[in-house]
């Protein structure tokens, strides 16, 4: 089997990989920003490909290419830059791997509330810098947890990972997800909000665990912002397009957000441009402690990264060897002669795992 790599998350050789495939396979490596896009040839002649970022987009045009490829696997969760309609109508299902970085995305998600809540980065910036005394009461974001609500937007596999981090720092737990069976909430004890607008309404920090569908696609913006409890404080580690970031800065500015922890921006890398991260930048007094930004990083682990190069590889081997199909997310779309499995319709995450766009 030839599986073509593009743009893997390891720099030396595909070990991982080799060890699931074992010596046979041909494993071709290709690196975009050293080599450029791989030529015509190379989507001709693979049977499998695996793909590792988000910014290379296979097209209909890539798709069109692929004569031998009968399985694309992304090495990560999401696939919005998949044409998988494309891939569908030519018979090659498309499958993602949506249970690595659990544990990380829920523990950043939980770990940047609590930066907020309890002032962590704000604290150690202005000491770092001398900005404040061995003093501890001027921060806006202090608060008490126990007797908060803590709301997750979309209760998948990391939303439920995140809110029972939370729970355990005595946080009330609320969720919004329109998929999730009648009940669900039952099982943990969690208020189930019936509209977004409940969720946004009543809960003194939100922290996003959804997908970038069309449905999701700048779901936080001025509407949804408009029925946020005063003060409320954002967590973001899904994906950078769920949100307005004009919206976001109008929020903070007049208080409706109390403040923002975001992972994830709708221009990745960093666009230092934009007035709230120009402001951000340049420590502006509005934003004193209430805007935290990471890179992207909340899926990142080293055992996250091994985990999520071997579910890519064993998606492709399964198939090819098998006739398995793990995580198909264009299942649907395939014949009944193609389509195993099938994914979960969900608003939220079995796709909600974030991985790099860079």
């Amino acid at each position: 089997m030839r599986i073509l790599i593009i743009d893997p998350q390891f720099e030396a050789a595909p070990d991982v990989e080799r060890a699931v495939t074992g010596p046979d396979a041909d494993i071709v490596v290709w690196r975009t920003l050293e080599q450029g896009f791989p030529p015509d040839e190379e989507f001709a002649t693979c049977d499998a490909l695996i793909n590792c970022r988000s910014r290379n987009a296979i097209s209909p045009q890539t798709v069109a290419l692929m004569d031998r490829c009968r399985i694309v696997s992304q090495a990560g969760v999401g696939f919005n830059h998949i044409d998988i309609q494309a891939c569908a109508a030519r018979g090659i299902p498309v499958c993602n791997a949506p249970d690595y970085g659990t544990e990380e995305v829920a523990d950043h998600a939980v770990t940047l509330a609590m930066c907020l809540v309890r002032g962590i980065v704000a604290y150690d910036s202005k000491l770092r810098c001398k900005q404040i005394g061995w003093a501890a009461r001027d921060q806006k974001t202090i608060r008490r947890s126990r007797g908060m609500r803590f709301g997750i937007l979309g209760l998948g596999r990391i939303g439920t990972a995140a809110a029972l981090r939370a729970r355990a720092f005595g946080f009330e737990i609320a969720f919004f997800d329109p998929y999730l069976d009648p009940g669900a909430e039952k099982s943990f004890g969690f208020v189930r909000c019936e509209t977004m607008d409940a969720l946004f309404s009543s809960c003194d920090i939100i922290s996003v665990h959804t997908p970038l569908t069309r449905e999701t696609s700048e779901i936080i913006g001025a509407d949804s912002l408009a029925q946020a409890k005063p003060g409320l404080l954002l967590v973001n580690t899904s994906r950078g397009g769920t949100m307005n970031l004009d919206a976001i800065e109008a929020a903070l500015r007049d208080g409706r957000l109390g403040g923002a922890a975001l992972d994830v921006l709708p221009q990745e890398p960093i666009d230092y441009s934009h007035p709230m991260i120009a402001a951000f930048e340049a420590s502006e007094d509005w934003l004193d402690g209430r805007l935290i930004i990471t890179p992207h990083a909340a899926f990142y682990s080293p055992d996250s990264v091994i985990d999520m190069r071997r579910i890519a590889t064993e998606n492709v081997v399964n198939y090819l060897r098998d006739g398995r199909l793990r995580s198909c997310v264009n299942a649907d779309l395939l014949s009944s002669e193609t389509a195993h499995s099938a994914p979960t319709s969900s608003f939220v995450a079995n796709y909600d795992a974030t991985e790099p766009t860079g």
